[in-house]
């Protein structure tokens, strides 16, 4: 598998912490902003080219501590 991009790693690090921050002080501004952060890792060109949806998979459960590996913070919290 490919690296992961930096830009892609901060999208997902910056997903997670609007995920927690949300979870803690629900409010609108976090919960648009944790949908734009979603589409941004979705529709990023990294899972463009026949990634499949169990690499999506492993990078999520990565991000929840599930693995390890280079740029791993993935999309659910």
């Amino acid at each position: 598998m490919r690296p992961i991009p930096a830009d892609l790693t901060e999208a997902l690090e910056d997903w997670h912490t609007t995920y927690r921050r949300l979870a803690a002080h629900p409010c609108s501004a976090l919960r648009r902003r944790l949908i734009r952060l979603s589409c941004d890792v979705l529709s990023h060109p990294y899972w463009g080219g026949g990634r499949s949806a169990a690499a999506r998979a492993a990078l999520f459960a990565a991000g929840r501590g599930g693995g390890s590996g280079h740029g791993s913070h993935p999309g659910r919290g």
